[in-house]
């Protein structure tokens, strides 16, 4: 164990030594970079349309309801861009209580592989030359408290949403490195029964904020929009959603997608295959599938 820990050492401080002896003479060429100038971490655009497919996602639209059982979610996803392929796993636990009137869901990328062009790297302001590589995602913590149920008036949800700064790979801007918060409702209203067809279509409004680089204006606050419907017939869901953000400043911080999810459920498991079209300011177009392993639920 001695000779392990001490080889262990070496290795931190060899990658130590090359990543402070690394010549970044091809970064300040390519940007023009000059003594006296902003050091790199200023010439970084934190923004979607800047920064990896993970790093500052839209929100998923809620439905105006709480789900009734404990799930947790693994999800394997491929997001294809000419210039950025990347693909990733991530996971999700959600528990509801209070009598299903109260949730909590956590989640976030546990391990993300990148590989992007040089034309990317450069209008990034990425440091990493060869633009290959791993990250580890952000941790999101939300809560979810449902206000209206089963009445003349919607379905109503409300949810609190904190992003954490834990993201890696700053310097290949794949995650921000910046915290972010938003607050949104959701509504919906269900049409018809479930064992024959249900149709519930649902609206999302809130306000989306997260923390920049920009001296000037540190926080971007955004509107938080969303859009959509549920076909449910039986075990079977299909969801198709429009949904995104609009920042002020106008830096690639306004994206937009469509969102397609297939879901199967069974007693105490589901599939789920979700794919998401970028529109604006987030051009990946991305393919999941999730496993849910469903837990005792809430009476």
């Amino acid at each position: 164990m001695k000779k392990l820990f001490i080889l262990f050492l070496f290795f931190v401080f060899i990658q130590h030594l090359a990543s402070a002896q690394e010549d970044w003479g091809w970064w300040n060429d390519t940007h023009g970079w000059e003594v006296g100038d902003p050091g790199w971490r200023n010439w970084l655009i934190i923004s979607p349309g800047y920064l990896g497919p993970n790093a500052l996602p839209v929100p998923a639209v809620k439905r105006g309801i709480l789900e009734g059982k404990t799930e947790l979610e693994v999800t394997a996803s491929v997001h294809f861009h000419s210039g950025d392929p990347t693909q990733d796993i991530s996971g999700r636990a959600y528990v509801p209580f209070a009598k299903n009137r109260i949730a909590i869901e956590m989640y976030g990328v546990l391990l993300e592989h990148y590989a992007y062009t040089t034309e990317i790297r450069d209008e990034r302001y990425s440091r990493d030359r060869d633009g290959k590589g791993y990250a580890v995602g952000d941790f999101y913590f939300t809560t979810l408290v449902q206000l209206v149920k089963d009445r003349k008036f919607p379905n109503t949800l409300f949810r609190a949403l904190l992003k954490t700064a834990s993201g890696s790979n700053l310097k290949g801007a794949r995650y921000a490195d910046t915290p972010a918060y938003s607050f949104d409702f959701s509504f919906s209203k269900d049409i018809g029964e479930k064992e024959t067809t249900l149709l519930r279509p649902h609206l999302m409004l809130g306000f989306y904020s997260w923390q920049t680089n920009d001296e000037l204006n540190l926080q971007n606050d955004a509107l938080l929009y969303g859009l959509g419907t549920d076909i449910e017939k039986q075990n079977w869901r299909f969801t198709s959603t429009w949904s995104g953000y609009y920042g002020y400043k106008n830096n690639g911080d306004r994206p937009m997608q469509l969102n397609f999810e297939l879901r199967k459920d069974y007693d105490n498991k589901a599939f789920a295959v979700n794919y998401q079209h970028g529109l604006h300011d987030w051009l990946y177009n991305t393919l999941r599938f999730s496993f849910i392993w469903k837990l005792n639920g809430v009476e």
